[in-house]
């Protein structure tokens, strides 16, 4: 049975260091630093839409937890799902203006505490405690095998409680690398879901779902689309526990900016959101938790599946125009964005 009304989103806590490159980080002795992570990011976002939230990772027992914790915590995200033990906080290195996906990133998360997570070492049920959603992504099990398998006695704890759950299939192929493929992993996590959020290529990485490299050669949103339904239904019949399924569609566009459009498959219907499109990117961090705590947002709230997906495109190409890992829009400024392009369209 559900206890409560809490969205719970669990996670390894990030912090991000943003050089200059070109050797100016170290001129000027000066790097940004940022409080981050795929699931805080989506608990900042429901923090900032009002929606009650629970953050769970694990982290040192030390003078900088204890000042991440409150900072946590002063973005209205409660702390109480927190646990301690280990030695590091993780971390990685993205230099200003590159991509999570490409070759910029430099991780430095060996031996972190989060690492070190192990099935038995936390009480699921009194990390969950008050909570309706449990929220996770693919970045945690892509760790090692004893966080993938702590990952499952989560699921299982959730599961047996009657929370909802929901997975983003964030894929990082730097870090798959403790000899398990994901489609060994992730089909395991993945029967356990209502909600699953990707794309095809990484439905396709980590559950292997069939994808039709043709598409691509030459590609049109049209088609895109149709393979979005097809995806969407093989997952659900794959997964049956599968109620909702939302891809996103993000292509480079212009010099430095990107076309974007999403969909969300329900009930037997793909609702397309509109297409977004931007000449420059701030921040392409981020974007993607974004769209997730959207959709967890108007899930949550029952609102439409049109608005849904409106809503939570909308917050990911905001987060666009943003610097840092985390949103700081307010549902206001998210429809704010949505009116202005409903409106070019």
């Amino acid at each position: 049975m559900r206890t409560g009304n809490t969205i719970c989103c669990f996670g390894e806590l990030l912090l991000r260091f943003s050089p200059q490159l070109n050797g100016e980080w170290i001129k000027q002795a000066n790097m940004p630093v940022f409080v981050g992570g795929a699931e805080l990011n989506v608990a900042n976002a429901l923090a900032n839409w009002k929606v009650p939230v629970r953050y769970s990772t694990v982290l040192p027992e030390n003078q900088l937890s204890t000042e991440i914790e409150a900072y946590i915590e002063e973005k209205g995200i409660e702390t109480s799902g927190i646990r301690h033990f280990g030695s590091r906080i993780g971390a990685y290195y993205l230099p200003q203006g590159a991509d999570l996906k490409n070759a910029g990133v430099i991780y430095d998360r060996a031996f972190s505490s989060f690492s070190e997570l192990k099935v038995g070492k936390v009480d699921w049920e009194q990390i969950l405690e008050g909570c309706s959603w449990f929220h996770f992504s693919a970045i945690s099990p892509a760790l090692n095998q004893d966080v993938a398998d702590a990952c499952l006695e989560a699921l299982q704890v959730a599961s047996r409680l009657g929370i909802t759950i929901s997975v983003d299939l964030n894929y990082r192929a730097k870090l798959w690398q403790f000899g398990k493929k994901p489609v060994e992993i992730m089909p395991a996590l993945a029967q356990y879901c209502d909600v699953i959020m990707g794309n095809i290529w990484a439905a396709n990485t980590l559950l292997g779902i069939p994808v039709d490299k043709t598409v691509e050669q030459n590609p049109t949103q049209e088609k895109y689309l149709a393979h979005s339904i097809a995806t969407a239904e093989n997952i659900q019949a794959t997964f049956p526990k599968c109620k909702v399924v939302a891809n996103t569609f993000r292509f480079d566009a212009f010099e430095e900016g990107i076309q974007y459009y999403t969909t969300l498959f329900k009930d037997g219907i793909q609702y397309v959101s509109p297409e977004f499109t931007t000449q420059k990117v701030v921040d392409k961090v981020g974007s993607g938790d974004c769209f997730m705590g959207g959709l967890i947002y108007g899930l949550h709230h029952q609102h439409a599946p049109q608005d849904i997906i409106d809503f939570a495109a909308a917050a990911a190409f905001g987060k666009l125009q943003e610097y840092g890992d985390a949103s700081q829009q307010t549902v206001e400024k998210v429809k704010e964005t949505l009116n202005n392009v409903l409106s070019e369209n």
